[in-house]
């Protein structure tokens, strides 16, 4: 495991928070933006996941837009339960980074966002409500990741190429929703804030470009993530609708709750 002492002082400080939050009857969507607003502000770092071997990496000061929405999960899901020691959220994190919880080598981890999605669905953790909301169903071939093999030094071991590629074949064979950009108006009152958005793409062999997590600033539907562009965890401050405008590369929006933990 690899973890900085400042990380547990910042977890145990933020339990604090949510666990008194809980208290009042707060529901897990509450927690879920509460916990993602406390790191407003903090940097922004690239894949602060990379570490060889595969161990358990645990970073509370920067976050990629990945583990800023995984984190927020499980620390929110934690407070719900009552479940405030520092050992439950390394188990918690363990089991919802990795597949069926195990660390096995590079490939057990769940490197695309929808895959790390319909894995938390098996768990009851996640409810994907795309297609309730309007969302239209396709398959697209997933293989970013293996056709782009020189820039992740992992699947320069023939081992991991072959798992990966796996992984990617059955992720190509899933049906999946989508809720279309211009479709997001129709759709936006049945969002609610701390739901789970992912932003999927168009691009050939990629799932989604981003992820954050739906806020509502008065009436409008805005994005709390972590934000390559801003450098930090942010509110964008353009609605979800503009965000996906901005660029013709983002085709839509994958939403999932968390319903339990």
């Amino acid at each position: 495991m690899i973890c900085d002492p400042l990380d547990r002082t910042i977890f145990r400080d933020l339990m604090k928070i949510l666990g008194s939050e809980a208290g009042t009857g707060r529901n897990l969507q509450e927690l879920v933006i509460s916990a993602g607003k406390h790191f407003l502000g903090a940097p922004y770092i690239d894949a602060p996941l990379e570490h060889r071997p595969e161990t358990l990496v645990i970073n509370l000061r920067a976050f990629d837009c990945f583990t800023f929405v995984e984190n927020a999960l499980v620390l929110a899901g934690l407070a719900w339960k009552g479940r405030t020691g520092f050992p439950a959220y390394m188990t918690a994190l363990r089991a919802v980074r990795y597949r069926q919880g195990r660390i096995d080598g590079y490939s057990s981890r769940l490197h695309y966002f929808t895959d790390w999605i319909n894995e938390n669905m098996q768990r009851g953790i996640l409810k994907d409500r795309t297609c309730e909301l309007g969302g239209r169903r396709f398959r697209k071939r997933i293989d970013h990741m293996t056709m782009n093999r020189q820039h992740y030094s992992a699947l320069q071991e023939e081992a991991n190429y072959r798992e990966m590629k796996e992984t990617e074949r059955r992720l190509s064979r899933r049906v999946r929703h989508e809720i279309p950009g211009n479709a997001l108006n129709a759709a936006e009152s049945g969002i609610a804030g701390g739901d789970l958005i992912a932003v999927l793409t168009d691009q050939d062999g990629l799932d989604c470009l981003h992820a954050g997590l739906a806020i509502r600033t008065g009436k409008h539907l805005h994005l709390l993530h972590a934000s390559r562009k801003a450098g930090s965890v942010v509110i964008s401050p353009e609605t979800l609708h503009a965000y996906l405008a901005a660029d013709r590369r983002r085709s839509g929006i994958l939403v999932a709750r968390i319903i339990s933990f």
